[in-house]
């Protein structure tokens, strides 16, 4: 096994901070204009920039073929084209023989004109694009500075991108409000065409001392963060609609990562992963910290400017940051059954007291609990047939079958299962646009 300086090394570049066109309700990022003062010019210096991105290949562990850069914020794209035109010549110009480069850019989308599209494509960057769900649900927190929602915006760059035939994912942001309809958002991001998806619980602590509080995890957040039963459902509900459904054409992030922990090949996502660390971010200025969700002053690093990013991400400081989410478990997480898939996740949302003595417990165990249990069985199935050479989309025909199995069961010689009736598969679709094909 590969020493921890050995791993792959991963830093996100937030070039232009904080600064953002949208005032998003729950943005954590907004806060770290902070950190720099009302006088701080949000953009990253043409000296900083080729700093970074020399440094950065340079601090690849050898034998790296392929390197990832990711540009977020913020909103990188207020730095307009010609900031990026400048990226892809310093990668070239660093970059070694034989090794690839790849870019991505988290986005919401509203600066994406047919120029920004011509060059994502031209140089093929994926794009990250955040959307909540439909309308209702996405611009109850997703709204620009004077207050509009923004979900309009955000679909028209989809569908400009699908004419450029620009490569993207959809970023959903699960909070109190849209947390109870799994359905609505999974099935307004398919029509829209999506096909890869990740999720991310949306989680404002509140500033309280949990462990020494005996208060409920509820009171320990903002009334945006979703519960972590809500979440545990949501999952739920979204799993349920995908695995009968749409194995092999859309890609989900958390079930990706959990099927990968079934068969044994380990999670590629620091959120699952036993230790973390490799995944840094650096700041307009050349700060580099220890995560994107620790961009504090416990967590700076140091600047680039004066210490390289090999040096930097390979400190003994940072390696230490790296053990303290398996060293800090509570013994409640050591002795899960479920250890293996989650590994007490992000330890940003590690602040509900677990007992005497003990760290603190996940904000969003009983959520992750409730959906490792449920899709336990299926994940089985599906690594079944991994292990068999044979795809896991499989898997779909066979639930569905026990499913029409049971429906047939239950409705014990009532009406007889007709063209247009619902399917009994529970998809939402007729039975002729669905399992009557297969």
């Amino acid at each position: 096994m590969p020493r921890w300086s050995q791993l792959g090394l991963h830093v996100i570049a937030k070039p232009t901070g904080p600064l953002c066109n949208l005032r998003c309700d729950y943005c954590f990022y907004l806060e770290k204009e902070s950190l720099y003062g009302s006088q701080e010019k949000w953009r990253m210096s043409d000296t900083t920039l080729e700093a970074y991105v020399r440094q950065y290949i340079e601090a690849q562990p050898e034998g790296v073929g392929e390197i990832d850069f990711a540009f977020q914020g913020g909103e990188p794209t207020l730095l307009g084209v010609d900031f990026f035109r400048c990226v892809i010549e310093l990668q070239q110009k660093y970059v070694p023989a034989g090794v690839r480069v790849h870019n991505s850019l988290q986005t919401n989308g509203i600066l994406l004109d047919d120029s920004w599209c011509r060059f994502l494509r031209e140089h093929s960057f994926l794009v990250g694009i955040s959307l909540d769900g439909p309308a209702d649900l996405h611009d109850k927190f997703r709204r620009d500075k004077q207050g509009r929602g923004t979900h309009a915006r955000v679909v028209e760059s989809i569908r400009r991108m699908q004419r450029h035939n620009v490569e993207f994912n959809a970023l959903s942001c699960i909070n109190r409000h849209n947390g109870d309809h799994a359905k609505r958002v999974y099935r307004h991001l398919c029509d829209l065409g999506i096909t890869f998806m990740q999720f991310i619980p949306i989680v404002e602590r509140l500033d309280v001392d949990a462990t020494t509080s005996s208060t409920c995890a509820e009171e320990l957040v903002s009334d945006r963060s979703v519960l972590p039963s809500q979440f545990g459902r949501f999952l739920i509900e979204l799993f349920d609609q995908w695995v009968y459904n749409d194995v092999g054409r859309v890609f989900v992030r958390d079930f990706d990562q959990a099927l990968a922990g079934v068969v044994g090949a380990g999670s590629s996502l620091c959120v699952y992963c036993e230790q973390c660390g490799r995944a840094t971010a650096i700041e307009h200025n050349g700060d580099l910290f220890s995560c994107d969700h620790f961009v504090d002053d416990e967590h700076k690093l140091g600047n680039i400017h004066d210490t390289s990013i090999r040096e930097l991400a390979n400190s003994s400081r940072q390696e230490q940051f790296a053990r303290d989410k398996q060293e800090r478990l509570p013994s409640r997480c050591r002795e899960c059954d479920y250890l293996a898939l989650c590994n007490g996740a992000c330890p940003k949302d590690r602040f509900v007291s677990s007992g005497d003595n003990e760290p603190p417990v996940n904000y969003l165990c009983e959520g992750f609990l409730a959906f490792f249990a449920h899709i336990k069985p299926t994940m089985k199935l599906m690594a079944d047939e991994l292990r068999a050479r044979r795809p896991a989309a499989g898997v779909m025909r066979r639930l569905r079958a026990e499913r029409q199995a049971q429906q047939r069961e239950r409705s014990n010689g009532e009406a007889p299962l007709r063209r247009n009736s619902p399917c009994p598969c529970g998809s939402g679709r007729k039975f002729k646009a669905c399992c009557m094909r297969r």
